[in-house]
């Protein structure tokens, strides 16, 4: 039996990326049981495209993306919950994949994998895949003790999650949801990732010099969050005693 899995998408004037989005999400060779766009106080017709792709509208009217993902993880349904970003395109057998991985390995927590910059030059895109992307998996997977998350292209079971919500601040807009959430996970839960699960996003962040200095103010947000007390050599042995 297929795993149900949902779908859910926090956006903030996205519109035409989130069409996008949504068009590649219909042509999946597996369909999930619901797509949920979380609306986080868009002035764009957003929350109209959305609509109109018959997909579930949420509004959450906190700021910030930890926020509106959370809101859609609270009302997701599907045993396996599926997170990208408005600007992903995913190729038509990204929640196949997600689902044989799953069945496959029944002790991972959650999967996640990577992505190429459609809107970049080759050069442009490969130094973001190995500097950006690289840099985050390798530092941020030493500090946590396991492959962290990445918003644009990871799933969970809904039974981590649900062991997680209570702990997750909803009033914090200045964290970066993915990194913060990927310290949330006991480091004996294991995160796989899959490097042929990749998605399509936008390299909009490094066109914006304001909005990329902003991301690393929010990764020193995130750090402040979770250190001292959770240092990378705590993580680490509680990891490999889980192991024994």
């Amino acid at each position: 039996m297929v795993l149900p899995i949902s779908v859910v998408i926090p956006a903030k004037n996205d519109a035409a990326m989130l069409d996008r989005c949504l068009l590649s999400l219909a042509r999946q060779t597996l369909q999930p049981v619901e797509i949920i766009v979380v609306d986080n106080g868009s002035t764009d017709d957003t929350a109209d495209v959305a609509r109109r792709h018959g997909v579930t509208v949420i509004s959450e009217l906190r700021p910030g993306i930890t926020a509106a993902a959370s809101r859609g993880y609270d009302e997701a349904t599907g045993e396996i919950i599926a997170r990208c970003d408005a600007d992903s395109v995913l190729a038509r057998d990204w929640l196949a994949r997600i689902a044989a991985t799953f069945e496959r390995r029944p002790e991972l927590g959650a999967v996640t994998g990577g992505a190429i910059f459609y809107d970049l030059p080759p050069v442009a895109d490969w130094l973001a895949r190995v500097l950006y992307l690289g840099g985050y998996f390798l530092s941020v997977g030493a500090a946590v003790a396991n492959p962290p998350l990445f918003g644009s292209n990871f799933a969970m079971r809904r039974s981590l999650w649900q062991q997680l919500s209570a702990s997750v601040p909803r009033d914090q807009p200045e964290l970066h949801d993915d990194f913060d959430l990927s310290y949330r996970i006991p480091p004996d839960v294991q995160v796989g990732y899959d490097r042929t699960l990749r998605v399509g996003i936008s390299g909009r962040p490094f066109r914006d010099s304001r909005a990329f200095r902003r991301r690393l103010r929010m990764a020193g947000t995130t750090l402040r969050e979770h250190l001292p007390e959770q240092l990378p050599h705590r993580r680490w042995r509680r990891r490999l005693l889980a192991r024994r």
